[in-house]
């Protein structure tokens, strides 16, 4: 007889129930298995082995060649939701046929990145689609949207945000803390988190690697407050690689891994990525928190739902019913055009004088160090199709009126006995571009081996020396290769370009006597000249001293060809892999000299000199001498195609800057302040003058905007506009709606984007934008009250091309809810609640749940509590601390009261005592808390 289906395998029945029937069935053993990445098959019940995570941020990523789109932040360039939902529809189609043919592809994508783009300074800024958390919603919402398909039981593949909260930091990335205030956390980080999970294309987050208010995101007590209960779906969370381990073994906030693994557990992490493919470390140490009780099973199963409910909507246990089953679509010709769409789509014009588009005919030179680069990132797939700048020119105007000059050192690096390193051929050695074979942990590629060492002779072999910034440099061969050491210590021109976890293409010039050191970076180590072959020293007394030889300045180049040009074209910005990326932040926003140089010495010999940026990242440029400049991102396979139809008009340039650039380092915040309103960051409260406004972006054509209508409704404001194109050639236009309250009672926005369209119009023609904008948009967290609060108030709506270029306003008087004095005398204060500070900083109260502040480093900080209302009156306080210090109170700009503080220090930072003081207070005051040495303080209570 056969066996009766069991109801788990039964599609007529919802996806909860069969859950609830295979977890029935499976043991705790089982059960426990599947916590880490690497879930193995359980044989018995005819499951298969799962694994969460695979990056898909602009294409499928590590697991070989696949259509490569730009980076997020330049999809969050084109400021178009519609392209970017058909992006992650492609990405997640080409993972589909790519998993048909090789089961390590896997289905539960790590995309997309939806961190806002704080401070341009972030290593991974390329990762991001914005400042702004409207607009990064905007852009992740129509991602995933596109990732999860349209069937609506079946998922074509289940996106995971990254990562989970106010990460912006590379530095000291697993150990600093992020200190965000209330209003911080709900106004900007929980945001763009909270409108993309509620469009209800979202299967899970990502925590980050950093703190925030003193925690690990890995225990953040917002997976349960907030983020679960934003949709009725179950939500996976996975862990960032090796971040559980971190909670020990580098933030040491728990003793022992049994400890950290059951409150990463019981926060609301379900799926653990550790020690690679390995799973026995996870799995024991949750068998060791069940054993000593710091477990339940019902923890564990809870998790497992989760995992679960995931992968019946992938259709794992359903193949004959899954839509998805048999996609096939993988570099069709729609999405190479796509590709090339999206890459035109995200170029910004930032300046145009009239040089731009070039004419018909026109000789372009063009130069620079990315001129004939098509260069990938750290969550890019190995390209199948190629474009570069000087090819698309080339293509697009013509071998005969395009030439180049790349802009590199050509150098010879001379030994102390005068001979000159030399790079055998290696003619006959195929090529192989590092991860086209595809892994699941790129950063355990090794370097190439099969190619000879570099030797020395008495000529040498000439190098190109691109210096890209910091002092960090890369060597490339005659035949394109870059000089590369691999895990046998041998330098090697081997590597197609710089890359890797830990980047083995890059070294540093250091004067050393009579000439210099190499060092390679990776290593740490100089290089020596041995019997058997150039290699890295052990240490700096076997170093070679090599003099350089400079056969001609990268500069001297561009000169010559840009003085016979009618147009230069320089190519600037930066390599993703080196002085900005996953692990590194930048220090500064200039350009690196060598670039500098290039772009002065093009200038010079020709003032018709274009700078076209193609960076992960703004730049603070000298634009006012040059007659057009225009960015993008990284833009994947068809980038150079795409800049060429822009410079040619081909296609009318309409993306936005997705982010403020700033005019100069010293408009920027320190880069762990994270408090964007007490800081005033980002173009919500920036109030310096930036190089490009948030929003900027020049066109071809020019644009009328007329006839603006709006009017308030129950829950909504309705606005509406009529836009022209006034100019000569069809184009795109990105209209955007900002807001501004004009009498806040607290710190608001400058203006803040609630709406934005982006449409084409031909020349003449006219459309009428309308927005519905829920009154809901318009209010502000309320810290005196715990809750999001519609301020009445005159409030100026805002229409034009960017959010500095207005072109049309009104204001609007709304009915909001009257601001009401904090009821301290009944409630307290909690101390994160204030108003405004300065020296200090929000820590965790316990392990668990709430938040403390105490002054940064050990010094004096000073608390402002506005409005509270003490009643009828009270006589005494009573304050909930721990450590060491004074706490003082003043209403008003009164005198400080007599200094209270602890008999003796706690045992710890979580061992909470109480201070009782006279406090005499009545009526509505403004409240001052002064807050000395090492002290935290949770909470302040007031009675008598």
């Amino acid at each position: 007889m056969t066996a009766p289906t069991p109801p788990f395998r039964d599609p007529r029945l919802p996806f909860a129930k069969r859950v609830d029937d295979l977890m029935s069935r499976l043991t705790l053993d089982e059960k426990t298995a599947f916590l880490h990445q690497f879930a193995p098959a359980v044989e018995r019940l005819g499951i298969a082995a799962f694994r969460t995570g695979q990056e898909a941020l602009h294409g499928v990523a590590w697991m070989g060649p696949a259509t490569v789109f730009p980076q997020a932040v330049g999809l969050g360039a084109t400021w178009n939701e519609d392209l970017v939902r058909r992006v992650g529809e492609a990405v997640s189609r080409e993972a589909r046929a790519m998993r048909a043919r090789d089961e390590r592809v896997g289905l539960n994508v790590w995309s997309p990145t939806v961190n806002l783009l704080r401070h341009p300074l972030w290593g991974r800024n390329e990762e991001g689609y914005s400042e702004d958390p409207k607009l990064t919603s905007a852009i992740a919402t129509a991602y995933t949207r596109g990732l999860r398909g349209d069937d609506p039981a079946y998922w074509r593949t289940a996106p995971v945000l990254k990562h989970w909260l106010a990460h912006n930091n590379e530095t000291a990335r697993d150990t600093s803390s992020s200190s965000v205030r209330p209003r911080v956390l709900h106004e900007y980080d929980l945001r763009a988190f909270r409108e993309t999970v509620e469009a209800g294309a979202v299967a899970g987050v990502m925590p980050a690697y950093n703190l925030v208010n003193g925690r690990p995101n890995h225990l953040s007590p917002h997976l349960g407050r907030h983020l679960r209960t934003w949709t009725e779906e179950d939500l996976l969370v996975c862990s960032d690689a090796g971040a559980p381990s971190n909670l020990v073994d580098s933030e040491h906030y728990f003793d022992t891994h049994e400890e950290a693994t059951a409150a990463a557990l019981r926060a609301g992490v379900d799926s653990f990525t550790d020690h690679g493919t390995d799973s026995s470390k996870i799995v024991a140490r949750v068998r060791g928190a069940l054993a000593q009780g710091l477990l339940a099973e019902a923890d564990v199963d809870a998790a497992v739902r989760r995992q679960l409910s995931v992968r019946f909507r992938l259709g794992e246990f359903d193949p004959e019913h899954d839509p998805y089953a048999k996609e096939s679509h993988f570099d069709t010709p729609e999405h190479r055009a796509l590709a090339r769409e999206a890459a035109e789509q995200a170029v910004v014009l930032l300046k145009n004088d009239g040089v731009l588009p070039l004419a018909p005919g026109t000789r372009v030179a063009v130069v620079g160090l990315l001129a004939d680069e098509c260069k990938l990132d750290w969550y890019s797939g190995t390209l199948l199709h190629r474009s570069t700048p000087l090819e698309g020119l080339y293509e697009r105007f013509g071998a005969d009126r395009v030439s180049f000059a790349e802009g590199v050192d050509r150098v010879r690096l001379r030994t102390a006995d005068g001979t000159f390193l030399h790079v055998l051929p290696s003619d006959d050695v195929p090529d192989g571009a590092r991860g086209a074979e595809g892994a699941l942990d790129p950063a355990l590629l090794a370097g190439r081996t099969d190619l000879p060492p570099l030797t020395t002779d008495a000529t040498g072999t000439e190098l190109a020396l691109i210096d890209w910034g910091e002092g960090v440099l890369t060597l490339r061969a005659p035949d394109g290769r870059y000089l590369s050491v691999a895990e046998d210590g041998y330098v090697r021109a081997s590597a197609d370009q710089p890359g890797g976890w830990v980047v083995q293409e890059t070294f540093r010039l250091e004067p050393h006597e009579n000439g210099h050191l190499l060092r390679h970076t990776g290593t740490g180590r100089p290089v020596q000249v041995a019997a058997d072959g150039v290699k890295v020293a052990a240490d700096d007394a076997d170093a070679e001293v090599f003099g350089l030889a400079v056969a001609e300045r990268g500069e001297d180049a561009v000169r010559r060809v840009a003085s016979a040009a009618d147009v230069v074209v320089v190519i600037a910005g930066n390599d993703p892999h080196i002085n900005g990326r996953e692990t590194e932040d930048r220090t500064t926003l200039r350009l690196p000299g060598q670039q500098e140089r290039l772009l002065r010495a093009a200038r010079a010999a020709n003032p018709a000199t274009v700078l076209a940026l193609v960076s992960a990242y703004p730049y603070a440029v000298d634009a006012g001498t040059l007659p057009a400049v225009l960015w993008t991102a990284h833009g994947g396979q068809a980038a150079g195609t795409a800049l060429a139809r822009v410079l040619a008009g081909d296609v009318s340039p309409a993306g936005r800057l997705p982010q403020t650039w700033y005019a100069d380092d010293a408009d920027l915040p320190d880069l762990l302040d994270y408090d964007v309103i007490g800081g005033r960051q980002t173009y919500l409260y920036f109030e310096g003058t930036p190089l490009f406004p948030f929003g900027h972006g020049l066109s071809y054509a020019s644009f009328g905007y007329a006839d603006l209508a709006a009017e308030v409704g129950d829950q909504t404001v309705s606005v509406s506009f009529t836009v022209t194109n006034t100019g000569e050639v069809a184009a795109d236009e990105v209209a955007q709606l900002y807001v501004r309250a004009e009498a806040p009672a607290v710190p608001r926005p400058r203006r803040e984007l609630l709406a934005h369209r982006r449409f084409t119009l031909a020349p003449g023609a006219s459309t009428r934008v309308a927005f519905e904008v829920p009154l809901s948009a318009l209010a502000f967290w309320d810290v005196a009250h715990g809750r999001w609060r519609l301020e009445p108030g005159p409030y100026a709506l805002l229409v034009g091309a960017s959010s500095e270029d207005v072109r049309l306003s009104t204001t609007l008087t709304l009915d909001g809810e009257p601001a009401a004095p904090r009821p301290v005398g009944e409630r307290g204060l909690e101390a994160a609640d204030f108003d405004e500070q300065s020296g200090t900083q929000i820590v965790d109260r316990t392990k668990t749940a709430g938040d403390a502040v105490t002054p940064a480093a050990g010094g004096t900080g000073q608390l402002l509590y506005r409005s509270c209302d003490f009643g009828t009156g009270v006589t005494r306080t009573t304050l909930s601390v721990a450590g060491t210090g004074t706490v003082e109170m003043a209403l008003d700009g009164g005198a400080w009261t007599p200094a209270l503080s602890p008999s003796a220090p706690s045992a710890g930072p979580y061992d909470y005592t109480e201070l009782d003081g006279a406090f005499t207070a009545g009526g509505v005051h403004d409240l001052r808390i002064r807050l000395r040495g090492s002290l935290r303080l949770a909470h302040v209570g007031f009675s008598g």
